[in-house]
């Protein structure tokens, strides 16, 4: 059985193939590193079910990866094994399939570093993440030719073991960050507190609440922090508005 450890940073690299990526993942995985610990970004992954209705910018914003866009099973043996993999519009980038808990930080970041202004996208929100700005405008623009973005949250003694895995994968402009990527309520949301600066930042008091309950429903049901927050966006979208400052306040009339 594989030995398990906490988590303390994360190790991030660009592949030019998606064999590759498969390749890393499985030797990831039987290293110990939890499915819950790998991050996958990529346009081009290969399927033999067309990938329809990519949703627009303005319908992504919060909640993007949203029900009819989970498609997982579709792409491969061990990419399916990852959590929370959906579809996401990312400025710059465009549509890209988002697996892992980098899936999550992006719906988390979205109202305020992608939702921002022109300049906004994966930069901001690597950026935010303790990431140098020219490493993240690398990743960005590999990710806009067609290549992939892998992240791997490890434990801190064991960092450059695997480094030295990732790079003979064929991982490229390898990067680590002291740090784990952000996971709002893993346990579940008991007050606003719990949610991310980024989500509680754009949701009135109200709209809190309404996140925060449909959040616990939906983690009760599926066990998957992607899809609970995916849920609780949508929930908000149903009863709110966003207001000119971009938050979401403005309760939506019934009938």
């Amino acid at each position: 059985m594989p030995e398990t450890y906490t988590a303390e940073r994360t190790i991030s690299a660009v592949f030019k193939e998606q064999k590759q990526v498969d390749d890393v993942i499985r030797r990831l995985l039987d290293r110990g590193v939890s499915r819950d610990h790998i991050s996958v970004l990529g346009r081009n992954f290969q399927s033999e079910t067309r990938i329809a209705g990519f949703i627009s910018k303005r319908d992504v914003i919060l909640g993007g990866l949203r029900t009819g866009a989970i498609f997982g099973s579709l792409f491969g043996s061990f990419l399916s094994l990852l959590t929370g993999v959906g579809v996401l519009f990312i400025p710059f980038v465009g549509p890209i399939v988002a697996a892992g808990p980098i899936g999550a930080v992006l719906l988390g970041a979205a109202s305020g570093a992608i939702a921002g202004s022109a300049g906004a996208g994966l930069v901001s929100v690597l950026t935010a993440l303790g990431m140098p700005e020219d490493k993240a405008a690398v990743y960005q623009t590999r990710l806009q030719a067609g290549e992939f973005l892998v992240m791997a949250e490890v434990a801190g003694d064991r960092g450059g073991e695997f480094q030295l895995l990732i790079e003979s994968a064929g991982g490229e402009e390898v990067h680590t960050i002291e740090t784990t990527l952000a996971r709002a309520c893993t346990s579940g949301c008991n007050s606003p507190e719990d949610l991310s600066p980024e989500v509680r930042s754009h949701l009135s008091e109200q709209a809190q609440r309404t996140f925060i309950e449909r959040y616990n429903t939906a983690l009760t049901e599926t066990n998957d922090q992607t899809k609970a927050e995916q849920a609780a966006w949508e929930a908000v979208h149903q009863q709110y508005d966003e207001d000119e400052n971009g938050v979401w306040s403005k309760a939506k009339a019934t009938v």
